[in-house]
């Protein structure tokens, strides 16, 4: 009986594997339509001047109008930005909202220009359901290949990276997958089985095989309600960094202990302004109980406190040094910017950029910190002046630097045109430096 078992099996295998082809057909018959290859010409400041160049990468229709949803590395600093769909009919698009702090960005294909009404769309599904093992696809066009397919499985649905480098996003975890996920796929679409989109694909490990990630759909969907709504995502800011609290419950020997602790508090924060402090276990914020006893737990806790209401009283409740349960309340404010403006001096050769709190505590400024020297221009008057990329601008002529837009006003209406010298003070890490900006001779 052994000897016939795998003739007996053989059918029943191409049955279930006809079955997985054409789910897979079909699935790819519902999203194909709505896939969209971008091509943005972005202009940005390197070495000190401006350029500009195209880059590729891909999307998809979520609207029967015209709104794409992408990566905001794909659509940032765009100038310009050219929609091919995947009836090959080029559309223009104008950048609707972006959110670097979850890499997602809505375009809106200018539908009218094309003689378009209105364009086949993709379903979404729901992130929160997906298992482990489960199959998926991945669409998009890796290395300039549009309308590509991969498919894969789930790897990990909770996968969890710190907010370092090309993988922050604080407020959600990573899925996982081993479909090929390459450059110029950031930002299609990740699909079930049943044609709907349940993440978006955004990064792959570049020395590793089969090590692909994309952002939730479930996080894309409030980015995008948020983005229609204001053209921004408004999030609540306390000014804490968080930490899990594993080892501290096992340091304390108390395995009942739940909350969440405090790593870090923010110099002039609401937090610090309440009396919080680093090492304090926080157990409840405004009402909702809290707990990370893993980092994979985080992001739910930062989410919360993003979505608070900005400018707004709310209670926080927690556990001191001596662990005595004590409460505050303090006023959340908005959080601040991802990533400042940038400004290009062409008379003097450097671009600046503006210091957000981000930026500020990268690079450990302080306060009175607010432009940074960003680029330098080879052979412009501030290399031959000694000026570093990476220095803060803190004063020209003995007169404050307040900010970039008092900077940018002040160059542009005195600086670049009086063909005078000009003393700069800028620091670099703890050290000061004066720098002579030469201006042009008289004749």
């Amino acid at each position: 009986m052994k000897k016939w078992l795998p003739f007996l099996l053989l059918p029943s295998l191409l049955m279930a594997g006809g079955d997985l082809q054409s789910k897979i057909r079909q699935a790819r018959q519902k999203v194909f339509p709505a896939l969209v290859h971008i091509q943005p010409i972005k202009e940005f400041v390197d070495s000190g001047e401006p350029q500009k160049v195209q880059v590729t990468g891909s999307g998809f229709i979520f609207s029967e109008d015209g709104y794409v949803l992408t990566n905001n590395h794909v659509a940032e600093k765009a100038r310009f930005v050219m929609c091919t769909l995947s009836s090959k009919k080029e559309v223009e698009a104008e950048v609707v909202g972006l959110d670097p702090w979850t890499d997602l960005a809505v375009l809106k294909l200018k539908l009218e220009k094309s003689n378009l009404k209105k364009v086949p769309f993709a379903r979404l599904g729901d992130s929160d359901q997906l298992e482990v093992g489960q199959v998926v696809l991945a669409l998009g066009s890796p290395l300039g290949l549009a309308r590509s397919l991969s498919m894969g499985v789930i790897s990990s649905v909770d996968r969890y990276f710190g907010q370092s480098g090309d993988m922050t996003s604080p407020y959600n975890l990573w899925i996982q997958t081993d479909a090929a996920i390459n450059p110029g796929n950031s930002g299609g679409p990740l699909v079930n089985l049943d044609g709907e989109v349940v993440g978006i694909n955004a990064r792959a490990i570049t020395f590793g095989e089969n090590l692909g990630f994309a952002i939730p759909i479930n996080t894309a969907k409030y980015v995008i309600k948020q983005l229609l709504e204001k053209g921004e995502v408004e999030r609540a800011w306390i000014g804490v960094e968080w930490q899990e609290i594993k080892d501290l419950k096992a340091y304390l020997n108390l395995p009942k202990l739940q909350g969440v602790l405090i790593r870090e508090i923010d110099e002039n924060s609401p937090a610090q302004k309440a009396g919080l402090r680093p090492g304090f276990v926080v157990t409840e914020i405004n009402g909702q109980k809290v707990n990370a006893l893993y980092q994979e737990e985080l992001p739910k806790v930062r989410l919360l406190v993003s979505s608070l209401p900005v400018g707004q009283s709310i209670e926080i409740k927690f556990l001191d040094e001596n662990l005595a349960p004590q409460k505050v309340t303090l006023i959340t404010e908005k959080q601040g910017k991802f990533s400042g403006d940038e400004y290009y001096c062409a008379e003097w050769g450097f671009s600046v950029k503006e210091i957000t709190p981000r930026i500020r505590k990268h690079f450990r400024l302080t306060e009175s910190d607010k432009v940074l020297i960003s680029g330098i221009q080879m052979g412009s008057p501030a290399q031959e002046a000694g000026v570093f990329s990476g220095a803060v601008l803190k004063k020209i002529d003995n007169q404050p630097v307040k900010n970039i837009d008092q900077f940018i006003t002040a160059y542009e209406n005195q600086y670049r045109k009086d063909n005078k010298d000009h003393l700069l003070l800028i620091k670099i890490g703890e050290v000061n430096r004066f720098a002579l900006i030469k201006g042009k001779k008289q004749e």
